[in-house]
């Protein structure tokens, strides 16, 4: 019952984390200059919210599960949820929905099956090189929100861009399976799908750092001194300190840097999406470094003590461990945020959910990335040594000092790897003005 309770959650935050914040960005206007501000402002305060709900977790409800019990900190996370409900239906008769029609997957699957196909069938015949059937063009053009559907404008659309063709072998030739029929505009979707995916992966070993801040490093601040004057903090409650400073780092970042990087930069967003998530990617190298340092003053201070093998407090104050949860909840900031908006002004319209869920996938295969590398550093280090790195009931004799030094060269080789793909993408609406013909 307790795991089929966890996996609803998981489903019911899946789907509401998925599509809450495009729904909330649509609601902007995005062909006016402050529509497409407000929006980016919207994507700033919707991490500052989950800041908020996740300030409520790990005080209020950390301590009624501590001095209540385990049903009353479930309880209060369920009349939370409760009261949610109504307050979004509030706002129902003012809300611009976007009627979804088709699914994007759907369309994805379809265009590289085509490409897949047509390559194969067509590869020995002289034929495969006439170019595009021009047959299945689609004359569509996308609408604005709230326009009827039957009032499209019919446009004919332009044949795909030169850029990956081998997705273009999809509207090459035609085919006799129905099925497989794709158009030009589907097969450019598919392409910018496939351009923000490099950008996706990058996003992951960020994820994974994120992951030590509910594992290891709760197990370090657990062998410290965690009290703050005559409070004495638990340590599943030290995720306050990133939950607070992006509360406090996120209306200045909106309010004073943006601004003032408008103002540098001449530009319409100040920091581009691209150098946003690149931030964030520094940061995590930083905090990892940061936290191997503070470990190796922690075992230093425990070996110094004679209390290596104690289950005794170490005399060293657990705010050594907030420098490596302030530097990662500045990188989930950026990176986060960062990612949301690109996604979602990047991917075509049909597709912005689906884009913006990546940033929610990311965060899941980081997490499950932490547990292999974990499994597989135990592995190895269990082949030469009588103990593994991070394996036992002491922590003082881990050596978690050298995993944070290794996940610091990943995250610096996952940097390398994002500049890149960062380096080579041209944004959506750069190439819309590269594609169109000098007067």
């Amino acid at each position: 019952m307790l795991f089929a309770g966890l996996y609803l959650v998981a489903l019911g935050v899946g789907g509401i984390k998925g599509s809450l914040p495009p729904h909330g960005a649509e609601q902007f206007d995005e062909n006016t200059l402050q529509g497409r501000k407000q929006r980016s402002a919207f994507f700033n305060y919707y991490v500052f919210c989950l800041s908020c709900g996740a300030l409520i977790a790990v005080t209020i409800v950390v301590w009624v599960e501590d001095n209540k019990g385990w049903q009353w900190g479930f309880g209060v996370s369920t009349a939370t949820i409760l009261l949610s409900i109504p307050i979004f239906l509030i706002g129902s008769p003012v809300y611009r929905t976007k009627v979804p029609i088709g699914s994007p997957v759907t369309t994805i699957f379809k265009v590289l099956a085509a490409a897949v196909y047509k390559s194969y069938k067509f590869r020995d015949s002289s034929n495969s090189a006439i170019g595009m059937d021009t047959s299945r063009t689609s004359y569509t053009t996308e609408t604005s929100e709230g326009e009827d559907r039957n009032t499209k404008r019919k446009e004919p659309s332009q044949t795909p861009t030169e850029s990956l063709e081998f997705v273009n072998r999809a509207v090459k030739n035609k085919t006799v399976n129905p099925m497989l029929e794709s158009t030009a505009e589907q097969v450019e979707e598919v392409k910018i799908v496939l351009r923000i995916l490099p950008i996706f992966m990058s996003t992951i070993m960020l994820n994974c750092c994120l992951a030590q801040l509910s594992t290891f490093s709760v197990q370090q601040a657990s062998t410290m001194n965690t009290d703050l004057g005559s409070l004495k903090v638990p340590p599943a409650s030290l995720p306050v300190f990133p939950v607070v400073f992006i509360m406090i780092l996120a209306p200045i970042y909106n309010h004073i840097i943006i601004p003032f990087a408008r103002k540098v930069t001449k530009s319409e967003t100040g920091i581009t999406h691209l150098q946003r998530i690149g931030t964030g990617l520094v940061l995590s190298v930083v905090a990892m470094a940061v936290a191997a340092l503070v470990e190796m003053k922690r075992k230093r201070v425990a070996a110094n003590s004679g209390l290596v093998n104690s289950t005794k407090p170490l005399p060293i104050t657990f705010l050594w461990i907030a420098l490596q949860y302030l530097f990662l909840g500045s990188a989930d900031l950026f990176t986060l945020a960062g990612m949301m908006e690109f996604f979602f002004t990047e991917a075509p319209k049909s597709m912005r959910s689906l884009a913006t869920s990546l940033s929610w996938a990311s965060l899941a295969m980081g997490y499950y990335l932490s547990s292999v590398l974990v499994s597989l550093i135990n592995t190895i280090t269990s082949k030469y040594r009588d103990t593994p790195w991070l394996f036992g009931s002491n922590l003082n004799k881990y050596h978690l000092e050298r995993f944070y030094w290794l996940m610091c060269i990943l995250s610096g080789l996952n940097l390398s790897h994002y500049l890149f793909w960062a380096s080579r993408y041209k944004y959506k609406s750069m190439r819309k003005s590269l594609s169109q013909p000098n007067n």
